[in-house]
């Protein structure tokens, strides 16, 4: 898969790119990230690339033409380009399962009051939102998002299993608690299930116990699936 993010702050993307598991996953081969500075295509001496907005208003928008260029520079026919915006769909896990099936996905990172309309409509396939708050920088929510897609790619994790039993996997439920050594802790004592070498039962206690803890944390997942 090909990352690439359009961004005016690369350190942003960068650092965190290339850390732990991400770092790892390009290492692998199973991703390239591309962060590309907007000020490159930015206008006149000073590299502008953003103004005040038409009819009046707070802060100043990303003109479009640096945007223009950058994009034309990146898109290809199996490009799917995302704009990480507080007005765009609340990016979920099974968003994430979707777009990691992807070939190519360019990120568009938003600063001040937003972007150019016109951008949005000639270029953008999605608007993503990470929830109902407003961060200072759409960098920090495209590593979110590309975090959440690339650890879904193939060989990226060290048990491929792991992407899928976890929290919102394809049960869509959180996860049932978990435990290591010791067996007994300060008194703690590791539920005895746990311990039988049951497998069968062991797997009826966690969902019994995932369902109960959806239920008491996100009672919202359980109503989308029709369970009381």
């Amino acid at each position: 898969m090909q990352l690439d993010v359009i961004t005016l702050f690369p350190e942003l993307i960068s650092v965190p790119m290339r850390t732990s598991i991400m770092g790892r996953a390009q290492e692998k081969g199973a991703v390239s990230v591309g962060v590309h500075d907007l000020r490159e295509d930015g206008l006149g001496r000073h590299k502008q690339v953003d103004d005040t907005p038409y009819g009046g208003g707070q802060g100043m928008l990303l003109r479009p033409e640096p945007l223009f260029a950058a994009l034309e520079k990146l898109h290809t026919p199996s490009s799917r380009v995302l704009l990480m915006s507080p007005a765009g769909k609340r990016f979920d896990q099974a968003t994430a399962r979707r777009l990691s099936a992807e070939e190519h996905l360019i990120f568009i990172s938003g600063h001040y009051e937003g972007i150019d309309q016109r951008v949005v409509d000639h270029w953008v396939d999605e608007e993503l939102s990470l929830g109902d708050y407003v961060l200072t920088n759409g960098s920090i929510a495209a590593v979110i998002v590309m975090d959440a897609i690339v650890r879904l790619l193939p060989g990226v994790l060290g048990d491929d299993l792991s992407a899928v039993e976890e929290s919102f996997g394809q049960n869509g439920l959180l996860e049932a608690p978990h435990y290591t050594k010791p067996a007994e802790f300060q008194g703690l004592k590791v539920p005895e299930i746990l311990l039988s070498g049951n497998h069968g039962k062991i797997a009826q206690w966690r969902h019994q116990q995932a369902l109960e803890r959806t239920r008491r944390v996100r009672p919202d997942l359980l109503e989308t699936k029709g369970l009381p």
